[in-house]
């Protein structure tokens, strides 16, 4: 029996027990929106509202989703229709009825390491220029037309100027070449989803099958998951979306905090619940957080009151140079250092970091890398695996081909006796395609790198071993890659080194957030824009609002970046904290000046191409930890 109104407080329980329509829960950070999202899916059903197989929840990682389940299950013993992310849901839908839109049921899923090399080909192909046309900006353009729902002749027809005709050339073929090996990217499953539920007969079975809707992290959801949102609900107002207007901070992939705004639209009758009881940081952080996101002016704002207690002062820090900075860091770190975490704007700042670990000898984490599933011999054993599962994949053959000719031919020759791979499982056809393809044979086992990617492709076969079916194994490989965390614990008595990007929905009793100067956080390419500051500026609350206990803000004088010393300003960020919430230290060290480079003071210059994530130094480095890959926002 639960006893929802010791467990939960005045604001939660009035979310958890609503029953008179469509709600929108704003959950400020630290709030308990997760305990709002698993005890309301248990309301539901505790109170006959709804069957529990008749609830859908979405979420934007797995995770999440399936702690959900979880706790539901253990509070009321049921197991609940659908608990997944946007593109799982849409996946599972597109296996159902993706003839309907022309799409064969063996359908492969491509992963952004996939798309680029598919488009850096079709860019060489048509003979353009990859350093005007790169394909990273091919793919933002296309992935970002895609969620807001336009096909490839709505962005012809609108393409103004050289460059949007150029990648609506690519689109096109790229669209050909998908169809051609029945393949999707991540874009096209939301995008596809929202046209099969367009379709009446669709569109009903799926109402007739979900009658409750409940979706974390609404602030994240782009054009199409809003679409997709309204279409299962069908106007029914069986509909709880849990977000924040101040934790948006995604838009460069489209998401769009105004959805938020579009539900009060959509549905009149809509009720707004606040949660503004924080159960995480002291009252002066989030006094201090609230003194910088005040200052947007373009969304709703939460106040939020701690329940715990008011807390130290945050302590801002002025450093002489990066090399000071990242030594202070060290210095107040109490050899505790699981409870740490060093939040910074871009991953190239992560070097000095490390180097003074190192040198200090602080363990530490590197969130990033090159994730498990990115790794090439895996990527090479699972281009085996695709064609198994869809012989018309011709991205995976090229793939294949790559290896050698002796080893493709010995593997076509294999493929005769398998075709469709139906009567064996996932672990039967890797095992087969390692013993048939001659792909093991090139790895020396007395050499260390090919002994740990021995390794890897061992541990790729522990994970086969849990799906009897192979396009069910490759398509949870694939939506693994589109998730913005996976489940790794991070507290392991090391320090985390990770972007605020990576740290959102993370949590840590002690945050050091660097960089702090103007130019680099906010950075320069968002100053001169009121939307974009005020993305930077949410950036700078989810990077506040991570801590617990204690927060420590720094900046320096001087910073190497990109090769080159500049001379930096305090970032705006800390003029907007009141002064009565911080103690301030400065480096009495006065900052070296290189007489023939002196840069101006103004800022960081603009860098103008992405740079690729640094390399992980001492092997410390978490694979998979952020599996959405945040390297074009976080490495401007």
């Amino acid at each position: 029996m639960i006893d929802w109104k010791n467990e939960l407080n005045e604001q939660q329980l009035r979310a958890v027990c609503y029953d008179k329509g469509p709600l929108l829960v704003l959950a400020g950070a630290g709030s308990g929106k997760t305990r709002v999202l698993t005890y309301r899916v248990a309301w539901l059903i505790d109170q006959g509202k709804v069957r529990a197989e008749e609830i859908i929840l979405l979420t934007f990682t797995n995770k999440a989703a399936g702690e959900m389940r979880q706790r539901v299950e253990q509070l009321v013993g049921k197991r609940i229709g659908f608990a997944g992310t946007f593109h799982a849901f849409c996946a599972q839908l597109l296996r159902k009825y993706g003839e309907r839109v022309g799409l064969g049921r063996n359908y492969v899923i491509y992963d952004e390491t996939d798309k680029k090399e598919l488009i850096k080909t079709i860019v060489k192909e048509l003979g353009f220029d990859e350093r005007e046309l790169k394909p990273a900006m091919v793919m933002a353009m296309i992935g970002n037309a895609k969620n807001e729902m336009l096909g490839v002749g709505d962005y012809a027809e609108m393409a103004r100027g050289f460059s949007q005709k150029q990648v609506a050339q690519v689109w096109e073929r790229y669209e050909m070449r998908m169809r051609e090996s029945n393949a999707v990217d991540f874009d096209d499953l939301l995008r596809l989803g929202v046209r099969l539920l367009e379709i009446d007969e669709v569109g009903e079975r799926m109402r007739a099958e979900y009658s409750q809707i409940l979706i974390d992290e609404y602030q994240d959801t782009n054009r199409a998951q809003y679409r997709l949102t309204t279409l299962l609900d069908g106007k029914r107002g069986n509909l709880t979306v849990v977000g924040d207007f101040s934790q948006s901070i995604y838009s460069w992939r489209g998401a769009d905090y105004r959805n938020l705004n579009l539900l009060k639209q959509e549905y009149a009758n809509l009720e707004t619940v606040k949660l503004e009881e924080n159960y995480r940081s002291t009252q002066r952080i989030l006094d201090a957080a609230y003194g910088v996101i005040g200052n947007n002016t373009g969304h709703p704002i939460l106040e939020l009151k701690a329940i715990g207690k008011l807390g130290d002062k945050v302590m801002t820090y002025e450093a002489k140079n990066e090399r000071e900075e990242a030594k202070f860091v060290i210095e107040k770190m109490n050899g505790e250092y699981g409870k740490y975490a060093v939040l910074y704007r871009t991953n190239a700042q992560s070097r000095s970091l490390e180097e003074a670990m190192i040198r200090a000898g602080v363990p530490y984490v590197l969130v990033g890398g090159v994730k498990f599933y990115e790794r090439k011999e895996i990527k090479d054993v699972l281009a085996y695996l695709r064609v198994i599962a869809n012989e018309v994949d011709m991205l995976s053959w090229q793939r294949i081909e790559k290896l050698g000719k002796r080893r493709a031919d010995k593997f076509k020759g294999w493929l005769e006796t398998v075709r469709g791979g139906g009567e064996l499982s996932t672990e039967e056809l890797l095992m087969g395609v390692l013993e048939n393809s001659g792909f093991v044979e090139k790895f020396d086992r007395n050499n260390e790198a090919d002994l740990a990617r021995l390794e890897n492709i061992q541990e790729l076969m522990s994970v086969a071993k849990e799906f009897s079916d192979l396009n069910s194994f490759l398509e949870n490989v694939a939506l693994v890659q589109s998730e913005a965390q996976s489940s790794l614990d991070l507290d392991k008595g090391v320090v985390t080194l990770m972007t605020v990007h990576a740290a959102k929905g993370l949590e840590f009793s002690e945050v050091f957030v660097v960089g702090l100067e103007e130019g680099l956080f906010p950075h320069s390419r968002s100053i001169i824009d009121k939307e974009q500051l005020e993305e930077e500026r949410r950036l700078m609350y989810v990077a506040m609002t991570r801590a617990k206990e204690k927060l420590y803000l720094s900046y320096a004088r001087q910073r190497l970046f990109f090769g080159q010393r500049n001379n930096g300003s305090p970032s705006r960020f800390l003029s907007e904290i009141p002064e009565s919430l911080m103690e301030t230290i400065r480096s009495r060290t006065p900052a070296y000046v290189d007489r023939g480079r002196k840069k101006e003071s103004n800022g960081w210059r603009v860098v103008n191409e992405w740079e690729t994530a640094p390399k992980p130094v001492n092997g410390r480095v978490v694979e998979e930890l952020v599996s959405d890959d945040f390297d074009e926002i976080d490495s401007w």
